[in-house]
C-alpha cells in the first residue's frame, strides 16, 4: 500500500491523471472550493491508486500532448460550426453513414480518450466500440468525408500514443505483487 502511494506521487503520468481527475471533479461540482479540491483529490488518488481507468504506467510527452489538445480544440470549433451550418441551411446536404474505424493495436490503451476526441471531430460521433478488435463504429454526417475522417482517426490515435506512451503490455500491479511473492 505504501509503495502504491509512493508511486502515485512520483510518477508523472499518475500525477497528471490525479490532477486532471481532481480538476474534472471540481468542474462537475461547479467550483474550486477547498472541500471540492480535497474530496476530488481523495477520489482521484483512490481511483488511480487502485489501478482503475486508463493505464497508470508510461510517460507524458508534453509536445505531442499539446498537439493532441490543439487538434481536439480545433475539432470542437469546427464541429460546432459545421453543425450550425447544417442546421441553418434550408436544404439537407447530409449523406449519413456508419463506418468502422480500425484502431492500431498500440492505441487501444487510449480507447476512451479516443472515443471522446473522435466524437469532437466535425460531423462525427462514436456509436459503438469493440476494445477486443479495436474497432470504433462512427456515425458521420457526410459520407463523402469518409476517408478524411478515417485518416483523422488515425492521426488522433497516433497523437494519443505519442503523448501518453505505454510500455509494452500493461501488467496490473496486483499481479506483479503476486508474482513477486511466489518467487521470493
Amino acid at each position: 500500500m505504501i509503495r502504491r502511494m509512493r508511486d502515485l506521487l512520483t510518477r508523472p503520468r499518475r500525477l497528471a491523471t490525479v490532477a486532471a481527475l481532481t480538476a474534472t471533479w471540481c468542474v462537475l461540482w461547479g467550483s474550486f472550493s477547498v472541500a471540492n479540491l480535497a474530496s476530488g483529490f481523495v477520489v482521484a488518488a483512490t481511483t488511480v491508486g487502485l489501478g482503475l481507468g486508463t493505464a497508470a504506467v508510461g510517460g507524458v510527452r508534453l509536445g505531442p500532448l499539446l498537439e493532441l489538445l490543439w487538434v481536439v480544440a480545433v475539432d470542437l470549433v469546427r464541429s460546432t460550426v459545421d453543425v450550425a451550418v447544417e442546421i441553418l441551411t434550408p436544404t439537407d446536404r447530409t449523406e449519413e453513414s456508419i463506418v468502422a474505424a480500425q484502431l492500431p493495436l498500440r492505441s487501444r490503451d487510449h480507447f476512451l480518450l479516443l472515443i471522446v476526441a473522435i466524437t469532437l471531430t466535425p460531423g462525427t460521433a462514436v456509436v459503438d466500440g469493440d476494445l477486443d478488435t479495436g474497432t470504433l463504429y462512427l456515425h458521420i454526417l457526410h459520407d463523402r468525408r469518409r476517408n478524411d475522417t478515417l485518416r483523422h482517426v488515425e492521426r488522433l490515435a497516433d497523437l494519443a500514443c505519442r503523448a501518453l506512451p505505454v510500455p509494452g503490455p500493461v501488467i496490473p500491479e496486483a499481479a506483479d505483487d503476486l508474482h513477486m511473492e511466489e518467487t521470493t
